[in-house]
């Protein structure tokens, strides 16, 4: 793109950096742009679109970039409106409306609108990032559509830009058959001369999405211009305002979960299960609870009924009479192997939170890698069985696996499939082999392509086997009059792309990465774009970068499409050494969130890890590194000697003296320093422990022996919850025995990609600790994400050595210990409110399962805050990364701390989470071994 273009562009971005962020969606598709912008206003949005028309530039619009199609990808300019165009500009209860900009989330305006008794309809499982104008232009509809109908019913006014620049504002409520635009006078004549056409092709059934919506046209549905855009993908027209309706949920629901022995089976039950007017009829596969179960634990998955194939129903009434009568008879009537009524609201939460993580969590239940593509096929919902039971057969005779979910009331089906798009030289030819006779498959049922993604750059050239030619002459027609130039989104819907070109997969095998690190390419690519990360709203811990700053890079489906690009060489080009990669890692904190809460398992600390190795291997490092990533083995020094920890106390107390060490180590001007204990805590709580027994002549107590395995942090900072814990343990009937030789996770040599320093300190560790995981002796940990080292990164760092399996199933924290103990009681904290922070590696690797039971056990009002510190070990003393930590601190626990008042309890199990409640708030966190131990002494 020349400067004279660009310069007219406001706002473009023609960095690589976002030009590889951009460059593909949730889609198979790789199309990089020549730029993006980020309009901070209607009036902006309006000075792209005439720019990109006067440089006759391409121009895709996109919202949160989740499309699975490849709806939002352009070779041109991409225009991203989720980043500014976010205003809810006005909500009317009475008319039950509401005025958005197209960047508007669609759980920001469910959640608005609840303020009134309202909400928008459609809820597509990507709710917390969806936008509104990403719906409609893709005619979104979710498992709720079925009550609520899909975006395009929910559609009452757009204000558009054509492709000719031409403004329109097109309202359901307006007659627009007699407009003087040049636009809609020549889409009237164009519909008015084939109505016979329109009338028998379009709109047979409700999840007929693809291709143009053109029954919304006919004069018996009032000429509606507004509806018949919704789906068009950004072909027509550039959204710049939306009026939608709103509706109003009934006041009582009910979920029915029934098992089927099949997916086919399952679906054969539609035309006995419509009939009770459910609002959503969800199929789900058991190899997706699998891998719930396999990821997050058993316990993750709540008991369902028998079958291979469930259904989730969800009715709603006015009565709650009427609603329970009518679930008993849709039970009876569903010829379901096994079902019940989920009367529990947070089992009926867990089960649809599955169901919602349904795409991510498909891409890896089989044994290769799933993909999109043939994703979202629709067939009438009485003929559903059948079709998948076709599909079954097709997908075997093209020895495929495919794993099937979806809005089945609607005859809707989402399945991924193992296309061998990396595995086999030419996996782009199977590719197409195969969606070429599913189209005729579904299309042999009265089916369509797309029921609710769009047809994208997947599926648009398949139309033609779902249309006759008189149909496709009417799309060029269309496009034709609102886009003569082919500017909005060029390959989608007419005149597309072939739905091979462009593939992403295919040029992973010609990265020379392919070969020499395989497991990262494979890794990496498990990130599909689904965008969990980007949530506007939801818990967890993901992404806490992009919470602080709302900024793609900064979010680990960014972060992956840079490593992506990384290995495709072909726009960063610099390998591990890549300015990209290493802007877009900058700011991971390595929480290892994204591990737990992304569907796909995708864990960006150990992407970042790898790439530090990768990158500095026989290379001078940033100081930090020697500094911070090797603390341990500083703070075993200081230990040591009896005079350092006074000396190293006194120089970071005094100004000048502080302000040297800290520019030596890399570590930020504003930051506090921790003090050093006046030597080792574990040598201190060991010595003690042996003068207690060799005075009372003790034995080991009835109960038995415990690892008290004290970290590197534990040990030579100042802290009493070493002593804490190894007084609860005798005082529970436990001999805690605290090791005499070091035993170090590594965890800062990890963090810092020093991965052959990491190994190192992880197998001496492994020698110390695993005769007494051998003998079945439990390892209780003082620092949660040194345990999460054990069942994470210790199993990938040393996978040949089978010793670190039983070491990690040993390691237990304290609460786990506990839990598992039946003598133990929580003391009584009744009245207390209790604002726990959980480390992060400990709520995303081990969860916080246990300590969540023992404080509710104890009547405490329990305040859990989901996301991340802003310390993360050493990412937050890093110089030049204060403010972002503050940012990070100021998202949740700052509030949650405020909202709890200068009472609460303050409860962190990490180092790093009590330092910085230390240094910001000047809050003295209490571990919970301090916290049980303080109130069991005043009980």
């Amino acid at each position: 793109m020349s400067t004279v273009v660009a310069d007219t562009i406001p706002g473009l971005d023609e960095s690589t950096l976002t030009r590889a962020l951009y460059s593909t969606d949730a889609s198979l598709y790789r199309v990089v742009p020549q730029g993006v912008a980020h309009p901070r206003d209607a009036a902006e949005l309006s000075a792209v679109v005439d720019a990109a028309r006067a440089s006759r530039l391409p121009l895709t619009t996109r919202g949160a970039g989740t499309s699975c199609a490849g709806n939002a990808v352009g070779p041109g300019v991409v225009v991203d409106v989720a980043r500014h165009l976010t205003t809810i500009h006005s909500i009317d209860a009475a008319e039950r409306t509401a005025v958005v900009d197209p960047g508007v989330v669609q759980d920001v305006l469910s959640r608005a609108a609840q303020q009134v008794g309202l909400r928008f309809g459609p809820d597509p499982s990507t709710f917390t990032r969806c936008t509104i104008g990403g719906m409609i232009g893709n005619n979104a509809c979710g498992p709720r559509a079925l009550g609520y109908g899909r975006s395009s019913d929910n559609v009452v006014a757009l204000d558009v830009i054509t492709g000719t620049g031409e403004r329109l504002t097109l309202d359901s409520r307006v007659d627009l058959t007699a407009s003087d635009s040049p636009t809609l006078r020549a889409l009237h004549e164009l519909v008015q001369a084939n109505l016979g056409i329109i009338r028998t092709q379009f709109g047979t059934f409700s999840r007929q999405v693809s291709g143009y919506s053109l029954e919304w046209l006919l004069p018996e549905r009032g000429f509606d211009v507004a509806k018949f855009l919704a789906g068009s993908e950004g072909t027509l027209a550039v959204i710049t305002r939306a009026t939608v309706r709103l509706v109003a949920d009934a006041p009582h629901k009910v979920m029915l979960a029934l098992g089927y022995p099949t997916m086919a089976d399952a679906a054969d039950a539609m035309p006995a299960i419509l009939p009770f007017s459910p609002t959503a009829v969800e199929g789900m596969d058991r190899r997706i609870v699998d891998v719930v179960a396999r990821t997050l634990g058993v316990d993750a998955v709540p008991r369902l009924p028998e079958g291979d194939g469930w259904i989730f129903v969800e009715l709603v009434d006015t009565d709650a009479d009427a609603l329970a009568e009518r679930a008993r008879r849709l039970l009876a009537a569903s010829g379901c192997l096994d079902g019940e009524v989920v009367d529990d609201l947070i089992v009926a939460a867990a089960l649809w939170k599955i169901r919602a993580d349904g795409a991510g969590l498909a891409g890896v239940s089989l044994s290769r890698p799933a993909y999109a593509g043939w994703e979202d096929s629709a067939v009438p919902p009485e003929r559903l069985g059948d079709y998948l039971r076709d599909l079954d057969a097709l997908l075997r005779k093209h020895d495929l696996e495919g794993l099937p979910y979806g809005h089945f009331g609607d005859g809707c089906v989402h399945c991924r499939i193992d296309f061998p798009l990396t595995q086999v030289g030419d996996g782009a030819a199977r590719y197409r082999a195969f969606v070429e006779e599913a189209a005729d498959l579904a299309a042999s049922y009265g089916g369509s392509m797309s029921g609710e993604h769009g047809d994208g750059r997947a599926r648009s050239e398949l139309l033609g086997r779902m249309y006759s030619p008189e149909a496709m002459a009417l799309f060029a027609a269309v496009k034709q009059i609102f886009d003569p130039e082919d500017l909005l989104n060029p390959g989608v819907l007419v005149d597309p792309a072939p739905l091979d070109a462009d593939l992403r997969a295919p040029g992973v095998r010609r990265s020379p990465l392919f070969r020499t690190h395989r497991q990262f390419v494979d890794d990496v690519h498990r990130c599909t774009g689904v965008g969990k990360c980007v949530a506007s709203t939801g818990g967890g811990v993901m992404c806490p970068s992009w919470q602080a700053t709302r900024e793609e890079k900064d979010s680990t489906r960014g972060r992956a499409r840079i490593l992506q690009e990384m290995v495709n060489g072909t726009l960063v080009t610099d390998g591990w050494r890549s300015v990209e990669v290493h802007d877009a890692l900058d700011l991971c904190l390595s929480c290892k969130g994204c591990s737990r809460d992304c569907p796909t398992g995708t864990d960006m600390a150990a992407y970042k890890s790898r790439v530090q190795y990768e990158a500095y291997k026989r290379r001078l490092r940033p100081r930090d590194h020697y500094t911070m990533g090797l603390l341990p083995m500083w703070g075993r020094l200081v230990s040591s000697n009896p005079v350092l920890p006074r000396l190293m106390n006194v120089v970071m107390q005094t100004p000048v003296l502080n302000n040297v060490l800290k520019a030596v180590a890399g570590i930020d001007q504003h930051r506090g320093m921790p003090r050093f204990a006046l030597g080792s805590n574990r040598a201190a709580a060991r010595a003690e422990l042996e003068g207690r027994r060799a005075l009372s002549g003790a034995s080991p107590t009835a109960k038995g022996e415990v690892v008290l395995w004290v970290d590197s942090f534990s040990d030579a900072f100042e802290g009493t919850h070493v002593a804490a814990m190894a007084g609860l343990l005798i005082a529970n009937g436990w001999t805690p025995r605290l090791l005499e030789r070091k035993a170090c996770c590594g965890l800062t040599w990890i963090t810092t990609g020093q991965l052959d320093g990491a190994v190192k300190e992880l197998r001496n560790a492994t020698d110390v600790l695993h005769p007494y995981a051998a003998r079945g002796v439990r390892i209780v940990g003082t620092e949660p994400s040194c345990l999460a080292v054990w069942r994470s990164d210790a199993l990938e760092l040393l996978h040949d050595d089978p010793r670190v399996a039983e070491v990690a199933g040993s390691v237990r924290t304290l609460a786990e210990f506990l839990a598992e103990d039946p003598d133990f009681t929580m003391p009584d904290l009744t009245g207390h409110t209790v604002v726990a922070q959980p480390h992060c590696h400990e709520a995303s690797v081990m969860g916080w399962a246990a300590e969540q039971r023992l404080l509710a056990s104890s009547g405490a009002n329990l305040v859990r805050v989901q996301g991340c510190c802003g310390l993360a070990g050493n990412h937050g003393m890093i110089d030049g990364h204060y403010d972002f930590s503050v940012k990070v601190f100021e998202t949740h626990l700052g509030p949650a701390l405020d909202a709890a008042g200068p009472d609460a309890i303050v409860l962190a199990d990490g180092f790093s989470c009590r330092t910085q409640l230390q240094d910001l708030q000047d809050r003295q966190a209490l571990t919970f071994a301090e916290l049980v131990a303080a109130h069991t002494v005043h009980r």
